[in-house]
């Protein structure tokens, strides 16, 4: 929602400067002359709606203005979700989705496993891995999601160096497969 606000700042603004810009090259230009500009500044001067009218669009382009000078200054959300780690030689970044690649590649060497999606939680214990798997129903669930999490935490705690809190592995389907018919020559 907020960038939605921001967005419509910014054109209300853009629109705004647009216009004074306009007005300041037609002064350069001397489109307008300076008897014409003259009488603009006697008149506003001259008409107390017209100075707050002028103080109203003032001030709420000067709001706009350090609306635009803060969020330039916050540091951009928009980068990839990250884990940050402290080296003696420096400091590591490990992307969520790369941590999450590596989850399903020790899930997926599993036999029984069809289909999988990972989603990482970060905390300060550790890494939560949350697995939703459709299996073939060949091999026992429970010895089937077993395997999956001490695959799962071996292989990110051994690449990654980050520490497995948890793995909780959600069968959502089984599969059904088709039975194989023989074929008679």
């Amino acid at each position: 929602m907020i960038r939605i606000i921001d967005k419509l700042l910014l054109f209300i603004y853009s629109i705004a400067i647009g216009v004074i810009s306009v007005f300041i090259v037609c002064i350069g230009f001397q489109w307008i002359q300076e008897g014409d500009l003259n009488d603009m500044v006697n008149e506003l001067y001259g008409t107390d709606s017209f100075l707050i009218a002028t103080i109203i669009v003032g001030l709420v382009l000067l709001v706009f203005s350090l609306r635009f000078f803060i969020v330039s200054l916050k540091r951009s959300s928009s980068s990839a979700p990250s884990i940050d780690q402290r080296t003696d030689f420096g400091d590591i970044r490990i992307s969520i989705e790369t941590i999450e690649n590596l989850a399903l590649k020790a899930a997926t060497k599993q036999r029984g496993v069809k289909d999988l999606k990972a989603r990482i939680q970060a905390t300060d214990s550790g890494l939560n891995i949350i697995l939703r798997a459709v299996v073939d129903g060949e091999s026992s669930i429970p010895s089937l999601t077993e395997e999956i999490q001490k695959a799962v935490k071996e292989h990110v705690e051994e690449i990654a160096g980050i520490p497995v809190t948890n793995v909780a592995v959600y069968i959502a389907n089984v599969i059904q497969t088709a039975p194989n018919k023989s074929r008679v020559e």
